[in-house]
């Protein structure tokens, strides 16, 4: 069994407040501050639960620099009032991070699903290709 610590509680609540910052400056009519305060609540959450070392050998991996200059550039970007600018770097950027476990929930979510249209289009989506 897999034994959560309380630094790794603290950083899903941190990272669950970033993203609902985010959304909510976008809800309205992206507000500089809120995106701002999601993205460093975001940030910090990630710290907390896989630890420095690990988010940051996440990031920096040669293979991943391109994603990460335009994930963080973004987020430099809202910190400096540029909200809508920065969130398109952003957007672009974790969609390059994050493109090899896309695969994963897909086929995650067409599985676990039963809704039956739903299920198809997961599994459509899913494709062939392999995190590795």
């Amino acid at each position: 069994m897999i034994s959560i610590t309380e630094w790794q509680k603290i950083g899903v609540g941190t990272t669950g407040f970033g993203i609902f910052f985010i959304l909510l400056g976008i809800l309205l009519y992206f507000d500089s501050v809120l995106l701002a305060f999601g993205n460093l609540l975001f940030l910090t959450g990630l710290l907390f639960i896989i630890g420095l070392r690990r988010t940051f050998s996440f990031f920096f991996q040669r293979h991943k620099l391109k994603g990460t200059s335009f994930f963080l550039g973004g987020v430099v970007i809202v910190l400096l009032r540029w909200p809508l600018l920065g969130m398109f770097l952003e957007t672009y950027g974790f969609f390059s991070l994050f493109k090899g476990f896309f695969p994963v929930v897909f086929g995650f979510l067409g599985n676990a699903s039963n809704i039956p249209y739903l299920s198809t289009l997961f599994q459509r989506l899913q494709g062939t290709r392999s995190m590795v």
